[in-house]
């Protein structure tokens, strides 16, 4: 029973991820900091390999540097890791051999030159120059160009700076995001690359490789915006089977975003446009019923440039992520009510949840999971006592009775209330503990209608998940005495039980409104907290404050 198909689309936390309290069943948020295991910080901090080169090849002098930093001094930034590079290079040509660019150089240029479409507002400093020395570095010479040689070091450490780490900790933190930050050694990845003379520069980028995959959906609509985009107007009503001029624009519309293949001057709202615009649902979290109602004409109908703008907040998280994990982990991405569950990169299976509401936010951090618990209690948070439980109590004398509650202590003037293990406990049979400072567990919940909703925010905080047991036997597989069948026992009822893990998984509460799925699908959700206009602005903030350079 606990089986599962492991093909369905997913939300890409690999690595990286990736980020709660229930209604009536977790606590008020802290705004603390996550306290975590040595063991995942270091799993989370580990940096790519170097490869560094030990033969003797043509050099420069190292006293060029500083005469290239006098010359172009917004690159004093980077002369440390330019100086670090080339000291364990013992200052040899990194992109020249037999005084030809190597193909890797004409791929570094080529992504600077074309920096719009890596989702970062400010500039890399000398475009011009860089493709002029470009141009005159490309025949053969005897000696290889020293400024063009390091011209594209500098280049290449402003790359790493802006399109690879992305704003510093003060901006994701400011947007609630309370991941640890990734950590990678910049100067061995390049020389990595340098000698291993890699042609294909997005392969092993040292970067959550959603970030590569948004990229390229962001090529795609900058051209799109270059085209009119204009609103499409539709007569309530109009159904399967019907005919208007209407539905060329909706098929136009369609064919543009990838989801329709057909013929977009057919006026016919056909079996083509019923199945494309499942998959427009589909891919926007909609109902997916090949309706179009107002809910999927108002997705129709967003604007191109707040499309980008979606893609470029969501390619600024990504720099935040970790590159890699080589375990188990879970990923919670909060926009898209859904938990994925992950051994490595490959994705086993995904489940929808259930998540804070707006005024009850689940928080983005992550932790380690250490404890499944059977039929737990519910030790219910202060501040659902106090401005929930207390006030029912003196509407209602036999309210902690008919909830199956009871008072344990009396701590700062409140009673310390739990709930007791049954059927109608709001944590339901099973939870999953990872101690963290927000109070928040993932858990299940009698309340299993909810889970059909589209948009699930329901929750005082806490994530609650459709397939319990599934989570449960995947957490226990290495006790070898919780097979599925006792697993599906011990949540018929019975005393609470606790179950220490032998090896803790970590869990990624996330927040992406822009993702590619395992389809190679590009998905939007909805901005639930609103997040996205808050890491928008301090995106556009420090992009102004920018200088800019010939």
């Amino acid at each position: 029973m606990l089986q599962r198909s492991y093909n369905q689309p997913s939300f890409l936390l690999s690595t990286s991820i990736l980020l709660l309290l229930c209604l009536s069943a977790c606590g008020q948020q802290q705004a603390q900091k996550v306290s975590s295991s040595d063991t995942t910080i270091r799993k989370w901090n580990q940096t790519i390999p170097g490869n560094f080169s030990s033969q003797s090849k043509t050099t420069f002098d190292s006293l060029k540097i500083a005469d290239f930093l006098r010359l172009y001094p917004a690159f004093k930034p980077h002369a440390q890791e330019i100086y670090t590079f080339y000291s364990h290079r013992r200052y040899t040509y990194a992109w020249f051999e037999n005084g030809r660019l190597i193909e890797y150089a004409s791929n570094l240029s080529n992504r600077i030159l074309n920096f719009q479409h890596e989702g970062v507002l400010e500039k890399p400093p000398y475009q011009r120059k860089l493709d002029s020395l470009m141009f005159a570095g490309e025949p053969i010479k005897k000696q290889p160009d020293t400024e063009l040689e390091l011209m594209l070091t500098a280049q290449y450490f402003v790359l790493s700076k802006l399109a690879w780490s992305g704003q510093d900790a003060t901006t994701s933190r400011s947007v609630n995001w309370n991941l640890p930050r990734k950590k990678v050694n910049y100067e061995e990845y390049l020389d990595s690359l340098i000698s291993t003379r890699s042609t294909d520069f997005s392969k092993d980028e040292p970067v959550y490789r959603q970030y590569e995959l948004l990229r390229k959906y962001l090529i795609k609509y900058h051209t799109l915006a270059t085209q009119k985009w204009l609103p499409i107007n539709i007569t309530p009503g109009i159904k399967y089977g019907d005919t208007s001029l209407v539905v060329c624009a909706v098929k136009d519309r369609l064919f543009k975003l990838g989801d329709f293949k057909g013929d977009t001057s057919g006026k016919s709202y056909d079996e083509g446009l019923n199945e494309a615009l499942k998959r427009f649902q589909d891919r926007h979290g909609l109902a997916v019923n090949g309706v179009l109602n107002k809910e999927t004409l108002a997705e129709l109908n967003v604007p191109i440039q707040k499309r980008i703008q979606q893609i470029v907040v969501n390619m600024e998280r990504s720099r935040w992520l970790p590159v890699r994990l080589n375990s188990d982990y879970l990923a919670v991405n909060i926009p898209e009510f859904k938990l994925h569950v992950y051994h490595a990169d490959s994705l086993l299976w995904s489940c929808n949840v259930v998540v804070g509401q707006t005024m009850h936010r689940t928080s983005i951090f992550y932790g380690d999971i250490k404890y499944v618990v059977f039929n737990p209690y519910w030790n219910i948070p202060p501040g659902i006592v106090r401005n929930e439980v207390l006030p029912a109590m003196s509407r209602n004398p036999a309210y902690l009775a008919t909830h199956h509650m009871e008072i344990t202590d009396y701590r700062d003037g409140l009673p310390v209330i739990r709930q007791k293990p049954g059927s109608d406990n709001a944590l339901g049979r099973v939870k999953f503990l990872f101690p963290n400072s927000y109070n928040i567990y993932l858990h299940d919940t009698p309340s299993k209608s909810l889970f059909g909703e589209t948009s699930r925010a329901f929750s005082h905080g806490c994530i609650r998940v459709s397939e319990p047991a599934l989570l449960a036997a995947f957490l226990l597989k290495s006790r070898e005495e919780w097979t599925p069948e006792r697993i599906e026992q011990g949540m018929r009822g019975g005393p609470e039980k606790v179950i220490t893990l032998k090896q803790t998984v970590p869990v990624f509460i996330a927040y992406f409104t822009a993702f590619i799925d395992r389809n190679n699908r590009l998905n939007f959700r909805k901005d639930l907290y609103g997040f996205d206009v808050r890491l928008s602005e301090a995106l556009t903030t420090s992009g102004k404050t920018i200088n800019q350079h010939p």
